[in-house]
């Protein structure tokens, strides 16, 4: 949960739409092995950056498609692939991206129950991030580390969300 009006907000708080927070993914990720375009590529493929407030059926400033970084060496990558998949989405006449996009300088960690809340056994398994099944290709500063498989491994006929393996650590066999 990021930024908002109350430090350490629990989960219900920020369901609200009262604090201000953001619910989103803070991803660690090993350099070596996966690029920060990488990353946005997931980002801009697994979900609908035209809506805003909202994803699926799940509406509120919670569920603003937002990007946040912590590390200012990434904003020109970050940039030149928004505007790369802008262009993308606007020659299938898809809306104008509305992710917010900032630095930032604090997180809080939602309760222990919702951590790895989809790849938990038992979950509802639910998530109504709808993609817009438009691909981002080479942009300005992509330096895309991931082999080509793991994409095409897409099922782009699954409505919602990017869960589209089975939960399995992806293996970059290069």
């Amino acid at each position: 949960m990021l930024e908002g009006k109350k430090n350490n907000p629990t989960y219900y708080e920020v369901c609200s739409g009262l604090t201000g927070h953001t619910e989103v993914v803070r991803v660690i990720w090993d350099k070596r092995e996966i690029d920060v375009s990488d990353l946005l590529k997931m980002f801009w493929e697994c979900h609908d950056p035209t809506q805003k407030d909202r994803q699926g059926n799940d509406m509120g400033t919670q569920y603003r498609s937002a990007i946040y970084y912590k590390n200012k060496n990434n904003i020109k990558t970050i940039l030149a692939s928004k505007d790369k998949y802008q262009t993308e989405l606007s020659k299938k006449n898809l809306s104008l991206i509305e992710t917010e996009i900032k630095m930032i300088d604090s997180y809080f960690y939602a309760e222990q129950y919702h951590q790895q809340y989809l790849a938990s056994a038992g979950s509802r398994q639910y998530c109504s991030a709808s993609p817009t099944k438009v691909k981002l290709g080479v942009f300005n500063g992509s330096n895309y580390k991931l082999a080509d498989q793991i994409w095409e491994n897409f099922n782009w006929e699954v409505e919602k969300c990017v869960l589209r393996s089975d939960n399995n650590p992806i293996k970059n066999n290069i």
